[in-house]
């Protein structure tokens, strides 16, 4: 027999949450980004040669700007929205000292193929140096 008042019959509210939509949730998007993430990695097929150097950290905040050169010597630029871009010699120097104007105190990186001619190279550092660019750093593979 319920006494009324007492609350015999009645069942106390569950204070814990159902996590299961949740999880599922997660597991879904976990499965999307694992798909995707190598589709987003694009950029200019390069063969880099491999040195034994320090691995330098990459500001998120400021990505940095990287001059690809291909076998071919077609110069591209990467202006940190990972789109590179083809770009001539005689452009280089300006695209860099206007996207160092935007964002002063990006540092910026070469990535040369290891088949292009090392004179490639240095004009594309030198252009780089008249552009006002401090300090240029080369890309390389790490070595096995």
């Amino acid at each position: 027999m319920n006494v009324p008042g007492r609350g015999g019959g009645r069942r106390k509210p569950m204070a814990e949450i159902n996590v299961v939509p949740y999880i599922d949730v997660s597991l879904v998007l976990l499965i999307i980004f694992m798909i995707t993430a190598p589709l987003v990695q694009n950029g200019v097929d390069v063969d880099l040669p491999q040195a034994a150097a320090k691995t330098v950290e990459v500001k998120e905040d400021k990505p940095p700007i990287v001059v690809s050169i291909k076998a071919d010597g077609s110069f591209y630029v990467d202006l940190g929205d990972h789109d590179d871009q083809p770009v001539a010699q005689e452009e280089l120097m300006a695209k860099v000292m206007a996207a160092l104007r935007l964002k002063p105190g990006t540092e910026v990186l070469i990535r040369g193929d290891k088949a292009v001619d090392y004179g490639r190279v240095v004009t594309a550092m030198a252009a780089l140096k008249q552009a006002g660019v401090p300090s240029v750093g080369l890309m390389t593979n790490p070595a096995e």
